[in-house]
């Protein structure tokens, strides 16, 4: 029988067998040992056993196990939004702005990212709604196989887990090249070394301390963006070194834009990819401690932190670097000298900062590949309960770890080694990119679909959107625009693969751009083909609105949300204005 047990947030789950982890142990080593010990028995890691009587669907099945999950509920709020943030401020922003700036020219990459800011907006809208009323393990992965159909989650769930997969040797190398910044000589594998073993310290110490890196680490990001923001203000008007008044000398020659529509299309869909990691805070909601209110508020405000972030710094590069400056081209996508943040400092005749801007890098790429094992294990261990993995790979020990996912991640981390010397070695790490490049895409899209498909749900059952905790602001037409969006920019990629600025069409470029396509496709018809389930989605009258939700008693819910009303109706409107956007 189901039963209800209590926590923070109270969800439907199975009766199952006391943890192992309640034995106490005495002494500091051994309580290490045991904690890696599982968090149950074996035979209960997958809990359906427990249901008598019963034959289980594959999307039961798949809700159950995803509502049981025994990872940990220790993120703070604090913690939820500085995820969200440091996964997404990285190299994308601090170096592949630059070879955006490089072909589309500043109005392109000024108008690419804010049309990403909204998309955005809109799809992690209809995130939170779900994420606060389903806080189970899996996040999206599992939305898609609970509200569209379980081939769609396995596709989604395995090109999310390759994108970041692949993510962490990736910023590994780029580590090892930021410090040939200061010292050229020394070989690329020691420092890819010495940034393995933290991540792996960090990753390893539990979800709490990996919360209070991300926090240390984005709070310098943070700092350093609001800086240069503010630098780049001084320099604009003339008052860096030089004491030139700049303006708009860049927007009026070379000119705003560059390689015409080609090259907005081109820097739309880099635009989008660096919001890529956003999403991740949905992967967070099953180790939140308060749910129902720290989450709402991570959304929202991640958000908007992000695009003025995003939009504030993207704004002061186009406007203090020119779009054919050569060092924009760099020699490769992690090469920090092509970093548009340098150039702008360099330019501006400021010596010593450009030293302190590349040790900022030098820290994103730290932190975004801390934020790639999490991904990458709490995306695996998903997968497992919902049994689209190999069952061993969803182990959970008592300290809350997906143990064997986040060693498999750190493992394939030391790939980096390969990848950092040799030509022919990168050319296949660039491939293995490939394989989830529209990854970002692709989840987006299927969060969008999800929300759809719930709210659909909702109405076909008669439910009332007065038992959501959190109900999305933009409304299920946001996520119609953010999927139309998300729509456009697989066409942009499209046409850019086919047609790539400054050159020819040819195979190797269009496969490099859009190989993901195929894979997801592949990744799709292979379950179908396994579970031999033709199935395209589930009508909105059989979708299972109950298990895995947060359990709330209604009628105190919404004397809650009245009170909370109540009060803010009386603060003054600009703070009513700030609640509302934040």
């Amino acid at each position: 029988m189901l039963h209800k047990k209590e926590t923070n947030d109270t969800f439907v789950q199975l009766n199952r067998s006391p943890s192992t982890g309640e034995q106490k142990s005495s002494g500091i080593w051994s309580s290490i040992k045991d904690s890696f010990k599982p968090a149950l028995p074996q035979d209960k890691l997958t809990g359906v056993d427990d249901i008598p009587d019963r034959e289980l669907t594959d999307i039961e099945r798949i809700n159950i196990n995803a509502a049981n999950s025994n990872l940990q509920r220790k993120l703070k709020t604090r913690h939820l939004q500085m995820i969200a943030i440091g996964s997404s401020i990285g190299t994308g922003l601090f170096v592949g702005t630059g070879g955006a700036l490089s072909t589309g020219g500043p109005a392109a990459i000024v108008l690419a990212w804010a049309i990403s800011a909204i998309s955005v907006f809109m799809t992690m809208q209809g995130l939170g709604e779900l994420a606060v009323a389903f806080p189970v393990s899996g996040g999206f992965n599992l939305y898609a196989s609970k509200f569209l159909e379980p081939g769609i989650g396995f596709a989604v769930g395995w090109n999310y887990f390759l994108q970041f997969f692949v993510l962490l040797p990736l910023e590994l190398v780029a580590g090892a090249i930021t410090i040939k910044y200061w010292n050229a000589s020394i070989n690329s594998d020691v420092f890819v070394i010495i940034f393995w073993f933290v991540v792996l310290v960090i990753t390893m110490l539990g979800v709490r301390w990996y919360g209070e890196a991300e926090l240390v680490f984005c709070t310098i990001k943070v700092i350093a963006v609001i800086g240069f923001i503010i630098l780049g203000i001084v320099l604009i008007c003339g008052g860096g070194p030089n004491h030139e008044f700049i303006g708009g000398k860049y927007w009026r020659e070379p000119g705003p834009f560059a390689n015409s529509f080609k090259g907005f299309a081109s820097s739309l869909i880099t635009a989008a990819f660096s919001f890529g990691g956003t999403e991740m805070i949905a992967l967070t909601a099953s180790e939140s401690s308060n749910v129902r209110h720290a989450l709402p508020k991570a959304i929202k405000q991640v958000f908007w932190r992000i695009v003025i972030f995003y939009l504030g710094s993207i704004i002061m590069i186009a406007t203090l670097v020119p779009y054919n400056d050569k060092r924009l081209l760099g020699s490769s996508s992690v090469d920090v000298t092509a970093s548009p943040f340098t150039i702008a400092i360099v330019n501006g005749g400021i010596k010593g900062l450009p030293s302190v801007i590349n040790a900022v890098i030098l820290i994103s790429v730290l932190s975004v590949g801390n934020a790639s094992v999490y991904a990458t294990s709490r995306t695996l261990n998903s997968l497992a309960e919902q049994g689209m993995a190999p069952k061993w790979t969803g182990y959970i020990d008592r300290a809350g770890r997906p143990l064997f996912a986040i060693l498999i991640t750190n493992v394939f981390g030391l790939f980096a080694l390969i990848a950092a010397d040799n030509e022919k070695q990168v050319v296949a790490f660039n491939w293995l990119l490939a394989l989830s490049g529209l990854s970002s895409i692709f989840t987006w899209m299927s969060i969008n679909l999800s929300h759809i498909r719930f709210r659909r749900a909702m109405k076909v059952q008669n439910r009332s959107l007065t038992e959501l905790p959190f109900v999305a602001q933009s409304g299920v037409w946001g996520s119609y625009f953010g999927l139309t969006l998300n729509i456009l920019y697989l066409i942009a990629q499209f046409y850019i693969g086919l047609f790539p600025v400054g050159g020819k069409p040819n195979a190797y470029d269009f496969f490099l751009a859009y190989l993901g396509v195929p894979v997801i496709l592949a990744s799709w018809i292979g379950y179908k083909i396994w579970k031999r389930n033709w199935t395209l989605f589930i009508r909105a009258k059989d979708i299972d609105l109950d298990t895995g939700r947060i359990n709330v008693d209604l009628d105190l819910l919404q004397q809650e949300i009245a009170e909370e009303k109540a009060q803010l109706a009386e603060k003054p409107f600009y703070i009513r204005i700030y609640r509302f956007w934040c």
